[in-house]
């Protein structure tokens, strides 16, 4: 028998969890800081303002540079950078940029691993490489959020290292586009 187990789906129903409170806690911030003069929360200008995602209110992918300005690098925390670029959607790309091999001792490459347990401990026993340490010169490493489905990516080198010890993995929950 195919599809999800019971384990698989409590797992998908505590993401999907994390993720609306994570885009609650986010709002949350601003409440009292809405920038409209009156300590309320600014509906209008409050998804604009979230550094990389900036254009929620349309119907085209976002195109959204893992880490911003920072891209894919050794001691930045991404589940930070994650949680501050919500909400994640359906088609948006992920761009993953890094230096190739031949200017960087430090190499790396972004994994997609199955599911949260892989994540937390940073096991790739299960995991699938999806851009190598070549793949992110230049404009990086595309990849399509294309399902309702959690994604977990984390950078494998260094004999998970990166992953466990230096802030490269982060997971998003892409929400349907609406509008």
């Amino acid at each position: 028998m195919t599809g999800f187990g019971i384990s698989d789906r409590s797992m998908i129903l505590i993401v999907a969890i994390a993720s609306v409170l994570v885009t609650v806690s986010v709002a949350d911030r601003d409440w009292d800081n809405g920038g409209d003069g009156d300590g309320g929360f600014n509906y209008t200008t409050h998804w604009s303002r979230v550094p990389g995602n900036d254009t929620c209110n349309n119907n085209e992918p976002n195109k959204i540079i893992g880490g911003g300005s920072d891209h894919w690098r050794y001691g930045f925390n991404y589940s930070v950078w994650a949680s501050q670029n919500t909400p994640f959607y359906i088609n948006d790309v992920l761009v993953f940029k890094y230096d190739p091999p031949s200017q960087t001792p430090f190499q790396h490459s972004v994994y997609l691993l199955p599911n949260m347990c892989s994540y937390i401990t940073c096991n790739l026993s299960r995991a699938k490489l999806i851009a190598n340490t070549t793949q992110g010169d230049g404009e990086g490493f595309k990849f399509v959020l294309k399902s309702w489905r959690p994604y977990y990516f984390v950078c494998g080198e260094r004999g998970n290292l990166h992953c466990k010890d230096g802030g490269m993995k982060f997971f998003v929950m892409p929400m349907l586009r609406h509008g």
